[in-house]
């Protein structure tokens, strides 16, 4: 159980309680912008924040748990990751039938605001993320992800502004997140495996 002291460690809960707040408020801030300009980047990265959310309640859940109990969890967590990419794909599917571009202003504020909600839990979660395993590996990993997408949302809402009045820099952003997202849940399939790995050991 040496594994799980460290996971049940108060500061380390505190702050993945808040990360998962501050992700599920965001969700309903995006989710909303992104429907009502129909940004598939928007979506797509709202998607995402609500994943955030369901993975830090989900580790606060892991917390304390032994390390190959936390192994399983970490492999649940991966495949998480996994939705939005798959939602992005559906999403971009179905815009790429009638490609309207998004409102840029909208889509650039609503991006700048995401990536200040990621710009904080990433600092918080760079305080803490070693002290979880793959469980907080995740939480960190997603969020500093997020804040590479949100840097793509806001140039793809410049460039629409001001270069090329197209559906394209949203829909290619958003394609964009979802590589993000499987590349995340490949890394935290692997830390996964090198804890279940140690847990046989």
């Amino acid at each position: 159980m040496t594994g799980a002291v460290a996971a049940a460690d108060p500061a380390l809960r505190r702050v993945v309680r808040r990360v998962a707040a501050l992700n599920l408020g965001y969700f309903g801030v995006e989710f909303a912008v992104a429907l009502a300009i129909g940004s598939v980047s928007l979506l797509a990265d709202s998607i995402d924040f609500l994943e955030d959310a369901s993975l830090n309640l989900l580790i606060l859940l892991g917390l304390g748990w032994s390390l190959r109990r936390r192994a399983r969890l970490g492999r649940v967590l991966a495949l998480i990751l996994l939705v939005p990419a798959l939602a992005t794909l559906w999403t971009a599917w179905t815009k790429f039938q009638a490609p309207v571009p998004p409102a840029p202003l909208a889509l650039t504020l609503a991006g700048a605001g995401a990536m200040l909600v990621n710009l904080l839990c990433t600092a918080m979660l760079a305080r803490v993320h070693r002290g979880g395993g793959s469980l907080t590996r995740a939480a960190f990993l997603s969020a500093r992800n997020d804040v590479l997408a949100n840097i793509a949302i806001i140039l793809a809402g410049l460039v629409t502004a001001f270069l090329w009045a197209s559906a394209w820099p949203d829909l290619i952003t958003g394609l964009g997140i979802g590589a993000l997202n499987a590349d995340a849940a490949r890394d935290v399939w692997q830390a996964a495996r090198e804890e279940g790995r140690a847990a046989s050991a």
